[in-house]
């Protein structure tokens, strides 16, 4: 799941106070998991610029909505009437979904409410962990399925490094090490000798290729 984290409601009242309407638009997908972008947080955050709109004795019209997925032209439907009446839009969504909505509106000015910080999994309640940086050559078979490009410090392919110590890195003891997480991992699947084999360089042109990367199913 992609997660974000509201920005500061001071950074977001200074891009969109100028304006005279403002829909706050959620996104029910990635971002509502961490309880950052749904249509609950937009209304939530409507609300608290409500107030401060009230505070600050600024006349702005605010409304709040959200759809399923933000990077869908499908899920607009629903929406359309609302859009076409908005002055400017305050996504919810990740980075992805702002583009997207500023592509699809292109004389609608669109702002971020958040910024968007990695690919992750739950581990808790309300506790989410990087796990994946989308580097487009996925290695995940060769190393027990523990990514040791978003997991190790050092983006090392054949570890461990000489300073991680009683399965920590030495950036933190905090921080468990990836490849020992790799080893123990392989180990528990029978394929610990998986670990003598020297894995390839890693293809980064995959990574960054000039310009954005795409994908198309050529049957579609």
């Amino acid at each position: 799941m992609i997660v974000g984290e509201q920005k500061p409601l001071e950074e977001i009242w200074e891009m969109v106070k100028v304006h005279k309407q403002l829909t706050v638009f959620g996104c029910n997908t990635c971002v509502a998991v961490c309880h950052q972008g749904g249509n609950k947080e937009a209304g939530i955050l409507a609300s608290l610029l409500r107030m401060k709109a009230t505070q600050e004795e600024v006349d702005i019209e605010i409304v709040d909505s959200g759809i399923e997925r933000q990077c869908e032209h499908e899920f607009f439907e629903s929406v359309r009437d609302l859009m076409n009446r908005s002055e400017a839009v305050l996504s919810l969504a990740c980075g992805i979904g702002v583009q997207f909505v500023a592509t699809k509106y292109q004389t609608l000015p669109v702002y971020p409410a958040l910024n968007t910080t990695f690919l992750g999994d739950v581990i808790a309640v309300g506790h989410f962990t990087e796990k994946c940086q989308a580097c487009g050559d996925c290695v995940l078979g060769l190393t027990g399925g523990v990514c040791p490009v978003s997991r190790c410090c050092k983006r090392l392919m054949n570890g461990p490094c000489g300073g991680s110590s009683n399965g920590k890195c030495e950036i933190s003891k905090e921080i468990d090490c990836a490849w020992q997480l790799i080893v123990d991992r392989l180990e528990a699947l029978g394929r610990l000798d998986d670990y003598e084999k020297i894995p390839p360089l890693k293809d980064w042109s995959k990574d960054r290729a000039g310009g954005p990367r795409s994908f198309k199913l050529e049957d579609m």
